[in-house]
């Protein structure tokens, strides 16, 4: 599948690598720094294109956008790997629902996608795989696990044994307890008859009437949501890699199954190194999701005539592990931002620059703390004194390298 086209990052030249960077891992729960073994490896999970890019989405693409930019700056390669789930039961019955091709509507959102991604400046993955051209990966996956016992049938449809995973219910931390009171919320299926544990996740769906499948060893159907990401994570990163990101809707049970999947094909397999969850966005008073209904759509921001800069420093203005609620003084206070920065540029000496250059990779480097870094330009733009501007291209350079705003 095409991804998108990056923009062009610049380097910041002449002050050499920046710190390493700590994250707040979700498993550990515990903010670690992220010791490298080589290039960065980074999965995010992409989104179901049933909708347009909500600002919840774009919340959570932004924060790993500042992950893959502290990376680069303090001098790894970065490869990065993203999903579409361009074949799932939302995608499905949005389809029904409004009469159109779920292939249609797939291919229509998610170019969507990709315009609201360019606009907003994130660099784009390496690899960008849909779960249909998945297929044979997961059909590998599923064997492989079959093949050590861990699989059995249900009517057709294929399950995974969550237990057959020692370390099962070690990225939540959650009880079995807690687990079943989340999972019926987020498409799981803990009081189907015939499973041997209300826990065990769908691995392969039989084919339904009506409702696409393919043929493969496992009969003709369609894979399940976990097991899409393992194979692609496993296909294009390795048997481990640095981080597994999404947002904090999907730890349980999407990143839980996703790890124990992959951990019990492989024995002795850490499927990610590190767990990095972004928080919650709201509006309204709710979580903003498309079932509710309650979406700021990035693409009607951009029909509107909004800057996507000010649309990514309103993002920014919020740390991303936080659960927040989008208000229009989000965007108005963005607005003044960008215009201020704008404005000292002009003004701004080398020396300024420099401590600049320092404060915000020290912010950036602890946890990816955004909304430090803004308040650092806050205070650039307020205690500046007039000076020739030629410290102007080395700002310039630095918000763009790490926090993707083009001045």
């Amino acid at each position: 599948m095409r991804a998108w086209s990056s923009p062009e990052v610049p380097e910041l030249q002449g002050f050499g690598p920046a710190p390493e960077v700590s994250v707040f891992d979700t498993a550990s729960g515990k903010t670690v720094p992220l010791r490298l073994d080589g290039d960065a490896r980074m999965y995010v999970c992409g989104i179901t294109p049933y909708d347009a890019t909500h600002l919840g989405h774009a919340a959570t693409y932004v924060a790993f956008d500042l992950l893959n930019r502290a990376w680069r700056d303090a001098g790894h390669p970065v490869h990065y790997v993203q999903n579409v789930t361009d074949v799932d039961d939302p995608l499905l019955e949005r389809a029904t629902a409004t009469g159109e091709d779920w292939r249609e509507l797939a291919d229509r959102e998610t170019a969507l996608f990709r315009d609201d991604m360019t606009a907003l400046r994130v660099l784009a993955p390496d690899e960008y795989v849909g779960a249909v051209e998945a297929i044979p990966m997961v059909v590998e996956l599923v064997e492989q696990l079959r093949e050590k016992g861990y699989v059995y049938e249900v009517e057709g449809d294929l399950y995974f044994s969550v237990h057959s995973d020692p370390r099962f219910g070690s990225v939540s931390g959650l009880s079995e307890e807690a687990m079943l009171a989340i999972l019926p919320e987020r498409g799981g299926d803990p009081e189907r008859p015939g499973k041997k544990h209300p826990l065990d996740c769908l691995l392969w769906q039989a084919e339904r009437p009506g409702e696409p499948a393919w043929d493969s060893s496992l009969g003709r159907g369609r894979p399940g949501w976990h097991v899409e990401c393992a194979a692609i994570a496993l296909r294009y990163l390795g048997e481990s890699f640095d981080v597994q990101g999404g947002g904090s809707d999907l730890v349980f049970p999407h990143h839980e199954m996703s790890a124990s999947e992959a951990q019990a094909a492989f024995e002795g397999l850490t499927f990610a190194r590190a767990y990095v969850h972004s928080g919650m966005v709201g509006y309204q008073g709710e979580k903003m999701s498309k079932s509710r209904g309650n979406l700021v759509l990035v693409s009607r921001l951009r029909e509107a005539g909004v800057d996507p800069m000010a649309v990514r420093v309103a993002l920014l203005g919020h740390h991303y592990r936080d659960d927040w609620e989008w208000t229009d003084g989000d965007l108005d206070r963005a607005r003044r931002r960008l215009a201020a920065w704008r404005e000292a540029l002009t003004h701004t000496t080398h020396r300024q620059a420099e401590h600049l250059v320092r404060v915000v990779r020290r912010c950036l480097a602890d946890d990816l703390n955004a909304p430090a870094a803004l308040d650092a330009l806050d205070a650039w733009t307020a205690g500046w004194h007039r000076g020739d501007g030629d410290g102007g291209d080395v700002v310039r350079a630095l918000v763009d390298s790490r926090l993707g705003v083009a001045l």
